[in-house]
Order: C-alpha cells, then sequence, then structure tokens
C-alpha cells in the first residue's frame, strides 16, 4: 500500500527547510550538551527533592511522608545553628574576597616590575586542591604546634596558645579566612579581565578634566564593572553557600556544631547517619537561598542602574 505522494513531498519540503534552519541546527548541536545537563544536574536535583519528602534510608526504601522532614528540621536547633553559620560563612566571606579581590585587581591593573609574576603568585591559592588547603590550614590553625600561636608569642604578643578551632567562635573565623584565601585570586583575576578592557583613554580624558582618582573609579571603573561584578559575585556566593570539602576537611562541623554548614550538615545526616530523607530535605532547603542570589543578580544585569552605575531614568 503507497501513501499519499503529495504527503510525502510535503514531509520531504519539510524536512528540507529544518535542515536549512540554523535555529533548528543550533538545537541539534546543543541536544548532547542538555542530555548531560538533564543527567547529571535536573535528574539529581529532582531526585533529592523527592527523597526530602519521603522516610528513605540507606538500605531500605522509605515511603512518602509529606512534610514531616521539614516539621522536624523546624524544630531542629542544630539545623538552625547550620543555617545561621552558613549565612554568617557566606555575607562575611564573599564581602571579604570582594574587597582584597577589587583591591588586587585595581593593583595588578597597573605598571608594576615582575607584573606577570605577581599574578602568577595571586592564582596559587586557587589552583592549590581544597583538601590540601585545608590540611595546610589544620596544621596551622593547631592548637599545640600552630605557627601563629608560636610567632605571636615569639613577639610577646600572647602568652598561651590560642585555640582557633577548639573555640567555637575563633573556628568560625578560622573557617571564614580559609574560605577568603582561597576565593579571593577568583574575582581578582576576574576583575582584572574586566578592567583590561577598560579604555584608558577615558581616564586620560577624565584626568584632563580634573577627576580626582577617587571620582575616576566612580564614574568610569565601578560603572564598567558592575556586570562582571553582578557575574563574579553571583558565582562567589554560590560556592561559598554550597561549600563542602574545606568546613569537612578542616573541622567536620565542629566544635559543638559551630562551623557545621548546611551542606555538611545535610552529609552528615543523610551519608554518616543514613537519613537520606532528613539530610535532601536539609538540601533542598538551600534552594531558596540560591535561588535568592541568583535572582539578584539577574536583577542586576536587566537593571540599567547596575549596568551604567547611575538610575533608571
Amino acid at each position: 500500500m503507497t501513501g499519499n505522494p503529495g504527503r510525502r513531498q510535503s514531509e520531504r519540503t519539510l524536512w528540507a527547510k529544518l535542515q536549512g534552519n540554523r535555529n533548528w541546527l543550533g538545537f541539534w548541536y546543543m541536544l548532547p550538551a542538555i542530555g548531560i545537563l538533564v543527567l547529571f544536574l535536573a535528574y539529581p536535583l529532582f531526585l533529592g527533592v523527592w527523597l526530602s519528602f519521603t522516610d528513605t534510608k540507606i538500605g531500605r526504601a522509605g515511603e512518602f511522608i509529606g512534610f514531616e522532614n521539614y516539621e522536624w528540621l523546624w524544630d531542629d536547633s542544630v539545623f538552625w545553628v547550620s543555617v545561621f553559620n552558613t549565612l554568617l560563612y557566606t555575607i562575611v566571606a564573599s564581602a571579604a574576597k570582594f574587597g582584597i579581590g577589587l583591591y588586587l585587581a585595581l593593583l595588578l591593573n597597573k605598571r608594576l616590575p615582575f607584573k606577570a609574576l605577581i599574578r602568577a603568585l595571586v592564582l596559587i591559592p586557587f589552583i592549590v586542591p581544597t583538601v590540601l588547603s585545608a590540611i595546610a590550614f589544620w596544621w596551622i590553625y593547631d592548637s599545640q604546634f600552630s605557627i601563629l600561636s608560636w610567632s605571636l608569642r615569639k613577639l610577646g604578643w600572647i602568652s598561651a596558645n590560642i585555640d582557633f578551632l577548639g573555640d567555637p567562635w575563633n573556628a568560625r573565623w578560622s573557617t571564614i579566612f580559609a574560605n577568603v584565601w582561597r576565593g579571593v585570586p577568583f574575582i581578582a583575576i576576574t576583575l582584572l579581565a574586566g578592567l583590561q578592557t577598560v579604555s584608558p583613554s577615558l581616564y586620560e580624558a577624565a584626568t584632563l578634566d580634573g577627576a580626582t582618582p577617587w571620582q575616576r573609579f566612580r564614574h568610569i571603573t565601578y560603572p564598567l564593572l558592575t556586570p562582571i561584578i553582578a557575574v563574579v559575585m553571583t558565582f562567589s556566593v554560590l560556592f561559598t553557600f554550597t561549600d563542602f570539602q574545606l568546613i569537612w576537611a578542616l573541622t567536620r562541623g565542629g566544635p559543638v556544631n559551630a562551623t557545621h554548614l548546611m551542606a555538611t550538615l545535610s552529609y552528615q545526616r543523610a551519608i554518616i547517619a543514613g537519613q537520606l530523607g532528613e539530610g535532601a530535605a536539609i538540601s533542598t532547603a538551600m534552594i531558596p537561598f540560591l535561588l535568592a542570589a541568583i535572582g539578584i543578580a539577574w536583577y542586576g544585569l536587566q537593571t540599567r542602574k547596575w549596568q551604567q552605575g547611575g538610575s533608571n531614568d
């Protein structure tokens, strides 16, 4: 039985048009990447959200229990400590990394001797594996053999070793400092790349008009850098908020949960304690914070005020 020749001709014509359509061709080129994103990002995300509504444990399939995991977390003091730690860790570390990174970028953008070598040295903290960095800081912060405590005692500034990782607040500031040390190079080099795109003629014209260094930064550098700042700080906030390796290798969330972040607490509850549903609920609770950070950055990139350093008028 033969089909309708007119219909077959129409299908061939449609297929020829689709083959000649650049958007359709682009879709086929993107399909492998879409498949990878779905398999390794979207599927684990939705699976984690689903597990948060079950009582699944390692080795035992769970049943749907609705919002019980979230209700239990609402009354869990350790969970709220981890939320506080995560927000403190993210806000303080991100602000410090931005300030130091911007200063280094402005410094490296000037004519300096051995500038290429200095740029390479600045990158060292970022390229060193996170676990090795954590081990190095663990030695630096050691309660008995700390090089910091030894140096301060030799200078006569302290009489006894500082308990960097044994005291709750000391441990919080110590982990924040370690994160800042690792994250500054990423921000500095990214902002430096943005500074390289600013035309020197703009600074020359401003100098001829009598602009001060602060005025040149405020009205030239900052407005032209704002789109890059929005992007790089979004990545910085996301990386800091979801940090796991540094904290787990350095403190395991101690002492007395003082450095537990939501990511480390989720791992402890889900993998070590075997409560997959509870751990998934903690991970899912991180999503609104991450969406808020992405939303703020997206709004900033779409707003002329951020991109031009002025009003939206």
